[in-house]
């Protein structure tokens, strides 16, 4: 029996080659897929809270892959590992090496000279890798993930309020989170800066 996934708007289909990468033989629904994600998650979370990052460990590639890896690497195989295939969402994957170091040294310029506030720094790298979409699935919750540990561990702020919605289901939330999403893809950060505030 395959695995049955069923597609929300603003998420990634997984194309058969990377369901092919699924750890886990038995889970057949999405349900029991989000489940083992989130497990999977909550201890990278933990992780997370438990360790205290430099900014010069952060923003590197090395890191992206390692959290994404840490996030989901118990359940899907190539787990931190940038995608290989074209997405409904995101740039060519060919691309996604060179724009995440723009994107790092952005960030690094950024930080710096304080071009932004720390929020907002922290949202437009948000905003940035999950409009990149480096990895066949999880973008938006390593995306969220990053923006936690950038407030946190560089700007020692409070982290964001999404972690108290896994924004996995379509419910008033998500759609917040994705129109807040597709004003910032406009260049309005704002809504984006505010949804994830409140």
């Amino acid at each position: 029996m395959g695995l049955n996934l069923v597609y929300d708007e603003g998420q990634t289909p997984i194309d058969e080659n990377e369901i092919h990468g699924l750890k886990i033989k038995t889970i057949s629904t999405q349900s029991e897929l989000d489940e083992f994600e989130q497990l999977n998650i909550e201890k990278a979370v933990a992780w997370s809270m438990e360790s205290r990052f430099k900014k010069e460990k952060i923003l590197t590639e090395k890191f992206i892959k390692n959290l994404h890896k840490k996030m989901f690497g118990e359940v899907w195989k190539w787990a931190g590992e940038f995608r290989k295939t074209e997405k409904n969402l995101g740039i060519e994957w060919n691309r996604i090496g060179l724009e995440v170091k723009k994107l790092i040294d952005d960030s690094n310029y950024w930080i710096e000279n304080e071009i932004y506030s720390p929020v907002e720094i922290a949202l437009r790298f948000k905003h940035r890798i999950v409009s990149i979409h480096c990895f066949p699935n999880g973008n938006g919750r390593h995306s969220r993930m990053l923006a936690d540990i950038i407030i946190d561990s560089i700007f020692k702020e409070k982290l964001f309020t999404w972690h108290q919605s896994n924004m996995v289901k379509p419910d008033k939330t998500r759609q917040k989170y994705i129109q807040s999403l597709k004003e910032a893809d406009k260049g309005n950060i704002k809504p984006l800066i505010q949804f994830a505030l409140n």
